[in-house]
């Protein structure tokens, strides 16, 4: 038996510029690393590569005036509503820009007390002091400033509201908010709707198409394709997107597919070993302190190799030892939970013996493992290394 089970290794590269054949600077700081560490490589290795390299080494970059364009073109209205965004300078600052430099004015709705992915937006239990029902109250914006314009988010010391208003403001649009979570609550002020929310977004598209008799698009449906030599996703549009620079985003890699089998080849050409490798964005995890939901892409990881589908099948090695095993212990316990491991069904969906395992798709559970990993600073390690993810208390 396995001494060592799952190990995660963040694997330093070079600093990825845009026309970088990253290809080769992933297995070269592959190969590299397992040489200064003393590592091999082993059949169903995960090879995860952060999707911001990605999008940076093939140039998937959009100018917030390409953006503008693209939204122009889509609505050429005076007055776009534009509904649940995230509450984030990172995410959709940029984005509101371009919005902003599309049309004259926008009605921003925002979602409260929190927006879709965690971020709070007012001080929940002043909400509930106060009496308001977030299911059927619009705030408005003087409202909002009256009772709530004091907060500041926990972490970034920043208030969302204003900083949204002098976003748009600073465009020369004017800006008009409220806060509300029934979708329909847009349509008040205006037809004409632009639909931010990631996870939930088609439930309010379906919701705003049944009511409205203006133009209702998702982000996910902006930038598709090319506009004007930019970068473009044809599944998410703009959903997933990152600030470059005050004028730019960065896209959601479009490439992924290709990218990540010429990654599986090169290893097998240099290591002999079938390795998985994937594509990860966002880990799908909530921190307990912030409360921030962490998945603001619209995928954990948008491409992957063949072997990485599916969901773990798994025994609750805990539940065995509590119930079915309890009179043993020792190596007799040792060897039965081992057995059990080797002759368990290929499907153990529902079953007692499950309960308590995690039931995620692999992708999902190795990309938040690898965004731990590499973090989101300075760590310098893009590529992550997964090494007996998919071994057991059986495995030799």
């Amino acid at each position: 038996m396995r001494n060592v089970g799952t190990i995660s290794r963040g694997i330093r590269t070079p600093i990825i510029k845009d026309g970088d054949d990253l290809v080769k600077v992933v297995v070269d700081s592959l190969l590299k690393a397992s040489k200064t560490e003393g590592f091999s490589f082993r059949d169903k290795d995960v090879v995860a590569i952060t999707e911001a390299v990605v999008g940076i080494a093939t140039s998937n970059y959009a100018t917030v005036d390409q953006i503008a364009k693209a939204i122009k073109d889509k609505f050429n209205s005076d007055n776009i509503g534009v509904i649940f965004p995230i509450l984030s300078r990172n995410r959709f600052a940029v984005l509101l820009s371009a919005i902003a430099r599309a049309t004259k004015k926008i009605t921003l709705q925002i979602s409260y007390p929190a927006d879709e992915v965690g971020n709070d937006i007012m001080d929940k239990e002043k909400l509930k002091k106060l009496g308001i029902n977030p299911y059927n109250h619009v705030i408005t914006e003087a409202e909002y400033q009256e009772k709530f314009g004091d907060f500041k988010h926990l972490f970034t010391g920043i208030n969302m509201v204003n900083f949204y208003k002098d976003v748009i403001v600073k465009e020369g649009c004017e800006a008009e908010i409220i806060l509300a979570n029934d979708p329909r609550a847009i349509l008040s002020y205006t037809n004409d709707v632009l639909v931010c929310d990631i996870h939930s977004r088609y439930e309010t598209k379906e919701i705003l198409r049944n009511n409205s008799k203006g133009k209702v698009i998702g982000l996910d449906e902006i930038l598709t394709s090319s506009v004007d030599g930019s970068g473009y996703n044809t599944k998410y549009g703009l959903l997933g997107s990152n600030r470059a620079t005050e004028e730019r985003v960065k896209l959601f890699p479009e490439a992924g597919d290709s990218f990540v089998y010429e990654i599986q080849d090169e290893l097998k050409k240099a290591t002999g070993k079938t390795i998985e490798v994937m594509i990860y964005g966002d880990g799908a995890f909530k921190d307990p302190v912030g409360q921030i939901w962490e998945l603001a892409d619209p995928v954990v990881s948008p491409a992957y190799t063949k072997g990485l589908e599916g969901s773990p099948n798994e025994l609750k090695l805990k539940y065995l030892s509590d119930n079915k095993f309890n009179h043993l212990s020792g190596e007799e316990l040792n060897e039965a939970m081992r057995n059990a491991i080797k002759e368990k069904d290929k499907n153990l969906k529902g079953t007692i013996e499950t309960q308590g395992t995690t039931p995620r798709r692999y992708v999902d559970l190795l990309g938040s493992l690898a965004d731990l990993t590499s973090g989101s600073g300075d760590k310098g390690t893009p590529v992550v290394l997964i090494q007996g993810y998919f071994d057991n208390y059986a495995s030799q």
